[in-house]
């Protein structure tokens, strides 16, 4: 049975500026499948930030396909007007950035339940209580009535996360969201996406530029001048792999 959740088809994304035409994504074919936790490395400007763009329809796509199936129908994505799209993303996908987003004047409960009020999903008393299931996920609920400035850079990355489960989305991208974390803050944030994956099914596709996380990956991909590379389509993609073949052992 085909377990696809996520396809692209010949995906390329060129932007004008004012020394020419530069193509970030050329070509980039990829099939994700639900309940994978894939990782995509690569260098500052490989394309890596672009490519999530592509997938959760944040910008528009030069040529190619987006394809994501949602409740049994494919669903072209950028098929869709912005309008359409920025709901479906609100609804269906969760975002994680770097740089948390968190409105700083709300507090971390707030933070959560205002995705939950904008989507109509859940009546103001259900979102509160599914804002305080989700910060006991990231086990941060004795810190639900602080505002982000009183909790430390890794929590406020843990509320984004959860913030991001609000709508109870099947589908997490991640842009860099351990960049700007020390390496003991960002294995506890690849431990819950791990949980995510493992105990909820989710299906979580990572970009960063730190080829160490890469045994935390269930299958790795590299990104370079805006080209996919898959496993083993270049020698630095086989060390990354047996590297985290070995490490697994």
């Amino acid at each position: 049975m085909d377990n696809t959740l996520i396809e692209l088809k010949n995906v390329s994304k060129t932007y004008s500026t004012a020394a020419g035409d530069f193509t970030a994504l050329k070509n980039i074919n990829l099939k994700v499948n639900a309940g994978e936790f894939v990782g995509i490395i690569g260098k500052s400007g490989a394309g890596k930030s672009t490519l999530l763009n592509m997938i959760n329809g944040v910008d528009q796509l030069t040529n190619g396909e987006v394809i994501v199936r949602d409740g049994g129908e494919n669903i072209s994505v950028h098929e869709m007007s912005e309008d359409g799209r920025a709901l479906w993303r609100g609804r269906k996908m969760g975002v994680v950035y770097q740089s948390f987003q968190l409105l700083p004047m709300l507090t971390l409960i707030e933070n959560i339940t205002l995705p939950l009020d904008l989507s109509d999903n859940f009546k103001p008393r259900e979102s509160k209580a599914r804002a305080m299931q989700l910060l006991q996920l990231v086990e941060l609920e004795e810190h639900a009535n602080k505002l982000p400035a009183f909790i430390s850079g890794g929590q406020q990355q843990r509320v984004a996360i959860a913030r991001a489960l609000a709508n109870d989305p099947s589908i997490l991208v991640a842009d860099e969201p351990t960049g700007s974390l020390d390496s003991i803050t960002a294995d506890h944030i690849l431990d819950v996406f791990e949980h995510l994956v493992s105990d909820q099914g989710k299906t979580i596709i990572m970009v960063t530029h730190d080829t160490s996380l890469a045994v935390r990956f269930t299958r790795n991909l590299r990104i370079t001048d805006g080209e996919l590379e898959h496993e083993g389509d270049s020698d630095e993609s086989k060390k990354v792999d047996k590297t985290m073949r070995r490490r697994r052992k």
